[in-house]
C-alpha cells in the first residue's frame, strides 16, 4: 500500500494539469511523463556507491582503452543498463533498519529506504556520464600530457597535470549554471538528445508485460527471457568472444581479402585495406572494431547512421578516388593513401623533433632545412571538410532554424511555465553564488598554473582569460542551437587557428589554449543537458549538481592515474614502429600531436597560409558558408519536394570528422551494424529491438572491455604474445601505406 500510494496522487495531479502546461513541444509530451513523486528518496547508499563506482570504473576503462589499436568506448548506458538489476538486488538484500548521525540532528538514515527508483538510477547514470567525460571517453586535456610525454618526450609533473585537467573538466560549470534559467527552465529549450535517455529510463523501470515480450524456445512454447537474463548471456559470450580477436587470432579484427587476394599490390591494397585504405571488401568480427570512436552503432537512430552514410560515402569512394587517381592533388600520390603522419616532400616520415629547440619551440632555421610538412590527400581534405563543416553549420542552422530559434528564445522568456519547471519550483534551487565561487575558484587556479607553472604549459595568462572568454561568449548561443536543433558546432579549429596566428611556435601553449576554449564551452553544454534530463526527470538541482561536480573530479583524477602508470610502464607506447604489432597505438593521441605541431609548433601560416602548401583549403570556409544557401533556395524554389529540407550539409561534410583517427573499416562496420538493428530489426522485429536492443549494446561493450582488461593483466603486462600468421599483421596489407608517385623511395615499399 505504501507504494500505490503515491501513484494514485501522481495519477490525480496528471488529471489536474491545464492544457496550457504541457509542454509546447510534441516530442516532449509523448516521452516525459507529467508527474512526480517527490518522496522517491534520492541521496541514497546505492546511489552512492553504485554512483561513484561506474564512475570509477567507467574512467578507468576509458582511458586504458583510449591507448588500444581499437579504442572502445563504454558509454553511460552500460551503466544505466546494468546497475538496474544490482540496485533491485541491493533494495532487496540490504536492511532497511534506520540510524542516525552524529552531527545531522534527528534526521534518521536507512541504506535501504524502499525500493530502487528512476530518480536513483538518474544520478547514477549521471556519475556514469562523468566517466565517460560526457561523450568524450576520457578528459579531454589527459591528450596534452600523452603527447609531452610520449611524442615530445619532454616533462609535465603530476600536479601540473591534475590541474590542468581538472579545470579544463571545470570552468565552464560555472557559467553555465548561471545559464539555466535561459536553456534549461524554458519549455521551448528541450535538449532533444534527452529524450533517448529518458526513453530508455521508462523502458527499463517498467513492469515487464510478459504477453507483449515473449521468445518462442525450439519447442515453440511461449516463455518470457528477463532483461537480466539476456544481459547475462550476452556479456558472457561477448566476454569468451574476444579472446579470439583481443589475444588469439587478431586478424579477425581487421580480415581484408582484397590485400590476401594481391599481396604484391600497391593500388589493390589501397583499396582492400581496412585500416590504411578505402576498406572495399574488408570486414571485422570484432566488435572493439566496430564500437571504437564511433561508439555502439546499437544507440543511433537509422536516420542519423543514413547521414553519415551519405556524406562519408560522398567524400570516401567519390571525392578521394577522384582527387588521388585522377588529378594527383597536392601530390598526392608521393605520400600514403590514408595517413595522419607528417611528411616531407619526398615521403619521408618528418622528424620533429628535429625543428624543436631546447625552449620546447619551433627552431625556424631548422624548418627551413627540412623544408615544408606535407599531409596525406585524406588528412588534407579531413582539415578542408573541417573548416567547410564549421562554416556550413552556421548558415545551415541560421536559414532552417533561425526562426524557430528566434521564436523559441523569445517565448522562453516570454512564455508561461510549463508542468515540468513548475514541479521542479518544490525542489530548493541551487543560490547564484556557488556559481559564481565555482567560476571564480577555478579561474584563480587556471591563472595560477599559467603563471607558476607557465614552463610546462607554455600558455600566457591572457591566452586563458582570451580562451575563457571565447568559451563563455558561445557558450549561451551554442546552447541555444543543441537545445532546439541537436547540433553542436565545435570550437576546436577555431581556437587552434586562433591561437596559431597570434602565439606561433609553441605547440602545447596551442593545445592548452583549444582545450580551455574548445572544452570549457563542451563541459558547459554537457552540464546544461544534463540538468534538463534532471528537470524532465525532476531530480532535485542540487543533487544533480553535486554528482556532476563530485564526477567530474573522480573521472579526471582516476583519468590521470591510469595515463600516468601506463604511459610509465609500457616501453615505446604510442610508438608502433618501435614496438612491431603493439596494441599501443594511440591512435588518437597521434591526431592530438600531429594538430599540435600543425597549428602551434609550425603555426597555420606555414601550413594553410602563404608559407604553406594548403592555402587553398582556406576555400572550403566559403564553400562552407554558400552551401546551405544554395539548398535553402533549392527548397524555395521547390517546396513541394519534401526531400529538398532533408539534405543536411553539415551533417554530410562532417560525417568523416573522426577519420583520423577512425578508418574506413570503423565506418563500414558501423554503418553495417547499425543498419541491421535500427533499420531491419526495429521494422520487422520492434518488440524485440525495444526490449532488447539496448541491452544487447550495453553487454557487447561491457563483455570486451572486462575480457581485454583480464588479457592485460594476465599476459599484456609481460608481453606474453602468441606468434603465427593470424596474429603477425594487423591486416597483411603491408603495402597499402606505400606512395605510388614514381621516383618516392619508401623503405619496405615498391619504387614505381
Amino acid at each position: 500500500m505504501e507504494v500505490e500510494a503515491p501513484i494514485t496522487k501522481l495519477q490525480q495531479k496528471e488529471e489536474e494539469i491545464n492544457e496550457d502546461e504541457l509542454s509546447p513541444i510534441e516530442e516532449v509530451r509523448l516521452t516525459v511523463p507529467n508527474t512526480d513523486d517527490p518522496t522517491l528518496p534520492v541521496w541514497t547508499f546505492r546511489m552512492w556507491i553504485l554512483g561513484v563506482f561506474s564512475c570509477v570504473l567507467l574512467s578507468f576503462l576509458n582511458q586504458f582503452f583510449s591507448y588500444r589499436k581499437e579504442p572502445l568506448i563504454i558509454t553511460q548506458i552500460t551503466v544505466q543498463v546494468a546497475t538496474l538489476p544490482i540496485g533491485r538486488f541491493m533494495a532487496a538484500v540490504l536492511p532497511t533498519t534506520k540510524f542516525r548521525i552524529l552531527g545531522f540532528g534527528s534526521r534518521e538514515f536507512s541504506l535501504n529506504p524502499g525500493p530502487f527508483n528512476m530518480k536513483e538510477h538518474v544520478l547514477i547514470t549521471i556519475f556514469a556520464n562523468a566517466g565517460f567525460a560526457f561523450g568524450n571517453g576520457s578528459a579531454y586535456a589527459v591528450g596534452i600530457v600523452n603527447i609531452i610525454k610520449a611524442f615530445y618526450h619532454r616533462n609535465i609533473s603530476f600536479a601540473a597535470s591534475w590541474l590542468l585537467i581538472i579545470t579544463t573538466q571545470v570552468l565552464g560549470y560555472g557559467w553555465a549554471g548561471l545559464l539555466r534559467k535561459y536553456v534549461v527552465e524554458p519549455a521551448h529549450m528541450w535538449w532533444p538528445s534527452t529524450l533517448v535517455q529518458i526513453s530508455l529510463f521508462r523502458a527499463l523501470h517498467e513492469k515487464e508485460d510478459d504477453d507483449d515480450n515473449e521468445i518462442v524456445n525450439a519447442n515453440g512454447n511461449k516463455r518470457p527471457m528477463s532483461r537480466a537474463k539476456f544481459f547475462v548471456i550476452a556479456l558472457v559470450c561477448s566476454f569468451s568472444w574476444y579472446i579470439f580477436p583481443g589475444y588469439l587470432f587478431q586478424t579477425l579484427s581487421s580480415i581484408s581479402w582484397v590485400c590476401w587476394a594481391y599481396p604484391k599490390s600497391v593500388t589493390a591494397q589501397q583499396i582492400g585495406s581496412g585500416l590504411n585504405g578505402l576498406g572495399i571488401g574488408a570486414f571485422t568480427l570484432d566488435w572493439a572494431t566496430v564500437a571504437s570512436f564511433l561508439f555502439s552503432p546499437l544507440i543511433y537512430p537509422f536516420f542519423a547512421i543514413a547521414n553519415v552514410f551519405v556524406g562519408y560515402a560522398l567524400i570516401l569512394y567519390v571525392v578521394i578516388p577522384i582527387s588521388y587517381w585522377g588529378f594527383n592533388v597536392y601530390n598526392a600520390k608521393n605520400f600514403p593513401l590514408y595517413s595522419s603522419d607528417l611528411f616531407t616532400a619526398q615521403g619521408q616520415e618528418y622528424n620533429i623533433s628535429l625543428i624543436v629547440n631546447n625552449q620546447f619551440k619551433l627552431d625556424e632555421a631548422e624548418y627551413d632545412k627540412q623544408g615544408r610538412i606535407n599531409l596525406s590527400l585524406f588528412f588534407t581534405l579531413t582539415y578542408g571538410f573541417g573548416f567547410a563543416t564549421i562554416a556550413s553549420t552556421l548558415t545551415h542552422v541560421g536559414l532552417f532554424y533561425g526562426r524557430e530559434i528566434y521564436q523559441r528564445f523569445r517565448a522562453s522568456s516570454m512564455g508561461k511555465v510549463d508542468v515540468h519547471t513548475r514541479l521542479m519550483r518544490r525542489y530548493k534551487d541551487i543560490p547564484s553564488w556557488w556559481f559564481y565561487l565555482l567560476l571564480l575558484m577555478t579561474t584563480l587556479v587556471s591563472l595560477a598554473l599559467c603563471i607558476f607553472l607557465k614552463s610546462q604549459v607554455q600558455l600566457p595568462f591572457w591566452g586563458l582569460l582570451l580562451a575563457a572568454g571565447l568559451a563563455f561568449i558561445f557558450t549561451l548561443p551554442i546552447s541555444i542551437i543543441t537545445a532546439t536543433t541537436n547540433q553542436t558546432p565545435g570550437l576546436n579549429i577555431i581556437t587552434e587557428y586562433i591561437m596559431g596566428t597570434i602565439y606561433p611556435g609553441r605547440p602545447i601553449a596551442n593545445v592548452c589554449f583549444k582545450t580551455y576554449g574548445y572544452m570549457s564551452m563542451t563541459q558547459a553544454i554537457s552540464f546544461l543537458s544534463d540538468f534538463k534530463l534532471g528537470h524532465y526527470m525532476k531530480i532535485p538541482p542540487r543533487s544533480m549538481f553535486l554528482v556532476q561536480f563530485v564526477g567530474t573530479i573522480i573521472a579526471g583524477t582516476v583519468n590521470l592515474t591510469v595515463a600516468w602508470w601506463l604511459l610509465g610502464s609500457i616501453d615505446n607506447i604510442c610508438h608502433q614502429d618501435k614496438f612491431s604489432n603493439s596494441p599501443w597505438t594511440c591512435p588518437g593521441d597521434h591526431v592530438f600531436f600531429d594538430a599540435s605541431v600543425i597549428w602551434g609548433l609550425v603555426s597555420p601560416k606555414r601550413i594553410f597560409g602563404h608559407l604553406g602548401n594548403y592555402s587553398a583549403l582556406n576555400w572550403f570556409f566559403l564553400g562552407g558558408l554558400l552551401g546551405p544557401v544554395l539548398v535553402w533556395l533549392l527548397h524555395k524554389s521547390f517546396p513541394k519536394q519534401t526531400w529538398i529540407p532533408l539534405i543536411n550539409l553539415p551533417v554530410l561534410l562532417g560525417a568523416t570528422a573522426m577519420m583520423p583517427p577512425a578508418t574506413a573499416l570503423n565506418y563500414n562496420s558501423w554503418i553495417l551494424v547499425g543498419t541491421i538493428f535500427n533499420f531491419f530489426v526495429f521494422r520487422y522485429r520492434k518488440k524485440w529491438w525495444q526490449r532488447y536492443n539496448y541491452i544487447l549494446s550495453a553487454a557487447l561493450d561491457a563483455g570486451v572491455a572486462f575480457m581485454a582488461v583480464l588479457l592485460y593483466f594476465t599476459v599484456g603486462m609481460e608481453d606474453r604474445s602468441i606468434n603465427w600468421w593470424g596474429n603477425s599483421d594487423p591486416e597483411h596489407c603491408d603495402l597499402a601505406t606505400c606512395p605510388t608517385a614514381k621516383g618516392i623511395s619508401i623503405n619496405g615499399c615498391p619504387t614505381f
